[in-house]
Protein backbone atom coordinates (compact mmCIF):
# COMPACT_ATOMS: atom_id res chain seq x y z
CA UNK A 1 0.00 0.00 0.00
CA UNK A 2 1.57 3.38 -1.18
CA UNK A 3 0.58 6.30 1.40
CA UNK A 4 2.84 9.31 1.25
CA UNK A 5 2.92 13.37 0.71
CA UNK A 6 5.36 13.01 -1.55
CA UNK A 7 6.35 10.07 -4.46
CA UNK A 8 7.39 6.88 -3.62
CA UNK A 9 11.07 5.69 -5.32
CA UNK A 10 9.38 3.90 -7.84
CA UNK A 11 7.12 7.12 -8.87
CA UNK A 12 10.25 8.57 -9.51
CA UNK A 13 12.02 6.08 -10.70
CA UNK A 14 9.23 5.44 -14.08
CA UNK A 15 9.03 9.42 -14.69
CA UNK A 16 12.95 9.27 -14.80
CA UNK A 17 12.75 6.67 -17.19
CA UNK A 18 9.61 8.32 -19.37
CA UNK A 19 7.54 5.12 -18.69
CA UNK A 20 4.71 6.90 -16.88
CA UNK A 21 1.45 7.72 -18.77
CA UNK A 22 1.36 11.74 -20.17
CA UNK A 23 -0.90 12.69 -17.00
CA UNK A 24 0.98 10.86 -14.54
CA UNK A 25 3.90 12.40 -16.20
CA UNK A 26 2.43 15.76 -15.99
CA UNK A 27 1.41 15.49 -12.08
CA UNK A 28 4.80 14.58 -11.61
CA UNK A 29 6.32 17.30 -13.00
CA UNK A 30 3.80 19.88 -11.42
CA UNK A 31 5.05 18.38 -8.01
CA UNK A 32 8.92 18.85 -9.02
CA UNK A 33 8.00 22.54 -10.02
CA UNK A 34 6.98 22.88 -6.27
CA UNK A 35 9.06 20.45 -4.04
CA UNK A 36 12.48 20.93 -3.59
CA UNK A 37 12.77 17.46 -1.07
CA UNK A 38 11.51 15.40 -4.64
CA UNK A 39 13.50 17.47 -6.73
CA UNK A 40 16.52 16.63 -4.84
CA UNK A 41 15.40 12.80 -4.99
CA UNK A 42 14.82 13.04 -8.47
CA UNK A 43 18.15 13.59 -8.69
CA UNK A 44 19.59 10.90 -7.07
CA UNK A 45 17.06 8.62 -9.31
CA UNK A 46 18.48 9.87 -12.27
CA UNK A 47 22.16 9.18 -10.94
CA UNK A 48 20.76 5.49 -10.33
CA UNK A 49 19.26 5.38 -13.80
CA UNK A 50 22.85 6.27 -15.54
CA UNK A 51 24.47 4.16 -13.25
CA UNK A 52 22.16 1.41 -14.51
CA UNK A 53 22.56 2.38 -17.94
CA UNK A 54 26.49 2.33 -17.48
CA UNK A 55 26.01 -1.71 -16.37
CA UNK A 56 24.18 -2.76 -19.67
CA UNK A 57 26.23 -4.94 -22.41
CA UNK A 58 27.18 -2.27 -25.34
CA UNK A 59 24.88 -3.43 -28.48
CA UNK A 60 25.61 -3.24 -31.91
CA UNK A 61 24.87 0.49 -33.75
CA UNK A 62 23.06 -0.33 -37.33
CA UNK A 63 25.44 0.39 -40.10
CA UNK A 64 23.97 4.01 -41.09
CA UNK A 65 23.75 5.20 -37.35
CA UNK A 66 26.10 8.05 -37.97
CA UNK A 67 24.13 9.42 -40.74
CA UNK A 68 21.04 9.07 -38.70
CA UNK A 69 22.46 11.53 -36.26
CA UNK A 70 23.45 13.38 -38.65
CA UNK A 71 20.01 13.97 -40.04
CA UNK A 72 19.05 14.44 -36.66
CA UNK A 73 21.54 17.05 -35.86
CA UNK A 74 19.78 19.07 -39.82
CA UNK A 75 15.92 19.22 -38.07
CA UNK A 76 14.74 21.95 -36.50
CA UNK A 77 15.53 21.51 -32.61
CA UNK A 78 12.04 21.53 -30.34
CA UNK A 79 12.45 22.82 -26.99
CA UNK A 80 10.23 22.52 -24.00
CA UNK A 81 8.99 25.81 -23.21
CA UNK A 82 9.17 26.22 -19.50
CA UNK A 83 7.93 29.93 -19.45
CA UNK A 84 4.22 30.62 -18.77
CA UNK A 85 2.65 34.10 -20.09
CA UNK A 86 2.76 36.81 -18.02
CA UNK A 87 -1.09 37.27 -18.55
CA UNK A 88 -1.92 33.72 -16.96
CA UNK A 89 0.87 33.55 -14.17
CA UNK A 90 -0.47 32.20 -10.93
CA UNK A 91 1.68 31.36 -8.01
CA UNK A 92 -1.09 29.08 -7.64
CA UNK A 93 -0.22 26.47 -10.50
CA UNK A 94 2.98 25.21 -11.14
CA UNK A 95 4.29 26.29 -14.62
CA UNK A 96 3.70 22.86 -16.41
CA UNK A 97 0.08 23.17 -15.88
CA UNK A 98 -0.16 26.80 -15.93
CA UNK A 99 1.53 26.42 -19.87
CA UNK A 100 -0.98 23.89 -20.36
CA UNK A 101 -4.07 25.33 -19.32
CA UNK A 102 -3.04 28.78 -21.45
CA UNK A 103 -6.02 30.58 -18.87
CA UNK A 104 -6.80 30.96 -15.26
CA UNK A 105 -8.88 28.76 -13.45
CA UNK A 106 -12.05 30.50 -13.21
CA UNK A 107 -12.36 30.69 -17.02
CA UNK A 108 -12.08 27.18 -17.78
CA UNK A 109 -14.72 25.22 -18.53
CA UNK A 110 -15.74 23.39 -15.42
CA UNK A 111 -18.20 20.71 -16.11
CA UNK A 112 -20.55 20.19 -12.92
CA UNK A 113 -20.79 16.56 -11.55
CA UNK A 114 -22.39 16.87 -8.53
CA UNK A 115 -23.27 18.71 -5.69
CA UNK A 116 -20.29 21.23 -4.83
CA UNK A 117 -18.05 18.84 -7.14
CA UNK A 118 -16.81 20.04 -10.86
CA UNK A 119 -14.32 18.82 -13.26
CA UNK A 120 -12.67 19.33 -16.17
CA UNK A 121 -11.01 16.70 -18.46
CA UNK A 122 -7.47 17.68 -19.74
CA UNK A 123 -7.91 14.82 -22.56
CA UNK A 124 -4.95 13.53 -22.26
CA UNK A 125 -3.27 10.47 -24.24
CA UNK A 126 -2.72 7.38 -22.34
CA UNK A 127 -4.93 5.05 -20.41
CA UNK A 128 -6.78 6.12 -17.12
CA UNK A 129 -7.56 10.01 -17.32
CA UNK A 130 -6.13 13.28 -15.76
CA UNK A 131 -8.57 15.83 -14.57
CA UNK A 132 -9.11 18.75 -12.88
CA UNK A 133 -11.42 18.32 -9.81
CA UNK A 134 -12.92 21.37 -7.94
CA UNK A 135 -14.63 20.67 -4.51
CA UNK A 136 -16.91 23.16 -2.50
CA UNK A 137 -15.81 23.42 1.34
CA UNK A 138 -17.10 20.79 3.14
CA UNK A 139 -17.85 18.54 0.28
CA UNK A 140 -17.02 14.94 0.14
CA UNK A 141 -15.88 13.03 -3.05
CA UNK A 142 -18.17 9.44 -3.11
CA UNK A 143 -15.87 6.48 -1.26
CA UNK A 144 -14.07 4.90 -3.77
CA UNK A 145 -11.39 2.56 -4.21
CA UNK A 146 -8.82 2.24 -7.21
CA UNK A 147 -8.34 -0.03 -10.04
CA UNK A 148 -4.75 0.84 -10.47
CA UNK A 149 -2.42 4.07 -9.43
CA UNK A 150 -3.81 7.32 -8.45
CA UNK A 151 -1.84 10.35 -7.71
CA UNK A 152 -3.44 13.47 -6.57
CA UNK A 153 -1.41 17.17 -6.51
CA UNK A 154 -3.73 19.27 -4.20
CA UNK A 155 -3.02 23.06 -6.05
CA UNK A 156 -5.29 25.11 -4.02
CA UNK A 157 -6.99 24.46 -0.50
CA UNK A 158 -6.62 21.09 0.92
CA UNK A 159 -8.73 18.39 2.34
CA UNK A 160 -8.34 14.92 4.71
CA UNK A 161 -9.11 11.55 4.42
CA UNK A 162 -8.48 8.13 6.08
CA UNK A 163 -4.96 8.53 5.50
CA UNK A 164 -3.97 12.14 6.58
CA UNK A 165 -4.65 15.49 5.78
CA UNK A 166 -3.44 17.08 2.16
CA UNK A 167 -2.65 20.73 1.74
CA UNK A 168 -1.55 22.85 -1.41
CA UNK A 169 1.19 21.27 -2.55
CA UNK A 170 1.44 17.93 -1.07
CA UNK A 171 0.95 15.11 -3.69
CA UNK A 172 -1.34 11.31 -2.44
CA UNK A 173 0.81 8.41 -4.48
CA UNK A 174 -1.70 5.71 -3.73
CA UNK A 175 -2.71 2.04 -5.51
CA UNK A 176 -5.46 -0.27 -5.47
CA UNK A 177 -5.63 -1.34 -2.38
CA UNK A 178 -6.55 2.33 -1.14
CA UNK A 179 -9.70 3.23 0.16
CA UNK A 180 -10.56 6.50 0.84
CA UNK A 181 -13.45 9.41 0.74
CA UNK A 182 -11.61 12.84 0.79
CA UNK A 183 -13.19 15.83 2.38
CA UNK A 184 -12.70 19.27 2.09
CA UNK A 185 -12.14 20.76 5.51
CA UNK A 186 -12.12 24.42 5.25
CA UNK A 187 -13.98 27.11 4.59
CA UNK A 188 -12.62 27.16 0.68
CA UNK A 189 -12.74 25.05 -2.18
CA UNK A 190 -9.77 22.51 -2.53
CA UNK A 191 -8.36 22.30 -6.31
CA UNK A 192 -6.99 19.02 -7.31
CA UNK A 193 -5.16 17.91 -10.63
CA UNK A 194 -5.64 13.79 -10.60
CA UNK A 195 -4.29 11.17 -12.75
CA UNK A 196 -5.36 7.77 -13.05
CA UNK A 197 -3.84 4.75 -15.37
CA UNK A 198 -6.95 2.43 -14.45
CA UNK A 199 -11.04 3.26 -13.79
CA UNK A 200 -11.63 4.35 -10.38
CA UNK A 201 -13.90 1.80 -7.86
CA UNK A 202 -17.00 3.90 -6.36
CA UNK A 203 -18.78 2.24 -3.66
CA UNK A 204 -22.67 2.92 -2.34
CA UNK A 205 -25.50 3.59 -4.06
CA UNK A 206 -24.04 8.01 -4.63
CA UNK A 207 -20.58 6.43 -6.00
CA UNK A 208 -22.53 4.39 -8.26
CA UNK A 209 -25.07 6.88 -9.04
CA UNK A 210 -22.01 9.61 -9.54
CA UNK A 211 -19.37 7.75 -11.61
CA UNK A 212 -21.01 7.76 -15.09
CA UNK A 213 -21.06 11.14 -14.91
CA UNK A 214 -17.38 11.70 -13.22
CA UNK A 215 -16.20 9.24 -16.41
CA UNK A 216 -12.92 7.82 -14.19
Amino acid sequence: MKISHHFDDATLMAYSAGTLPQGMALLVACHLHWCPHCRERMHATDAVGGALLEQLPPSHLQTDAFEQLLARLDEPEHELCTSVPEAYANPELPAPLAQLLDKPLDELPWKRIGYGVKQLDLHLDGPGATRLLRISPGVSVPHHTHGGNELTLILKGSYNDELGRFCQGDVADLDGEVSHQPLVDTDEECICLIATDAPLKFSGLVGRLVQPFIGL
